[in-house]
């Protein structure tokens, strides 16, 4: 079996400094790269620790329209440590950021939901109790 050494997720924002903020000061992220005027865009890659997944957002000089999906489109973020998951809460509440209906009802009994400054979701889940699918 092929061994995949990198998975990028990348998505198109004019609110780059508002997505930065969120995703590194809310959530938490770790910034491994960025760029500027490249090709009329500007970008910043985010990494999570321990592998090799990264969400990148771009911006392109003349906008990058990005309407949010459907209500039902998740990024999905796992924590082992429910205490983690207050804090990042918390600290999202704090900028501004409200825990959001999910579309499903699994979301509202397993996890925290959260709209970025897009409109796209993000789910804070706890990891204790779940079984793994490997």
């Amino acid at each position: 079996m092929k061994k995949w050494v990198q998975f990028r997720i990348a998505r198109p924002t004019d609110k780059l400094e508002e997505v930065i903020k969120f995703y590194e000061e809310g959530l938490g992220l770790k910034r491994i790269g960025e760029f500027h005027n490249h090709e009329d865009y500007d970008g910043v890659m985010f990494g999570l620790p321990g592998v090799e997944y990264h969400l990148e957002f771009t911006r392109h000089k003349n906008g990058s329209p990005c309407p949010a999906p459907t209500k039902d489109n998740l990024l999905v973020f796992y924590f082992p440590d429910k205490n983690e998951i207050e804090k990042i809460h918390h600290r999202l509440n704090t900028m501004g950021y409200d825990e959001v209906e999910p579309e499903n009802p699994y979301w509202k009994e397993k996890g925290i939901t959260i709209e970025d400054p897009d409109g796209w979701r993000i789910v804070l889940m706890n990891t204790e109790g779940l079984r793994s699918r490997d």
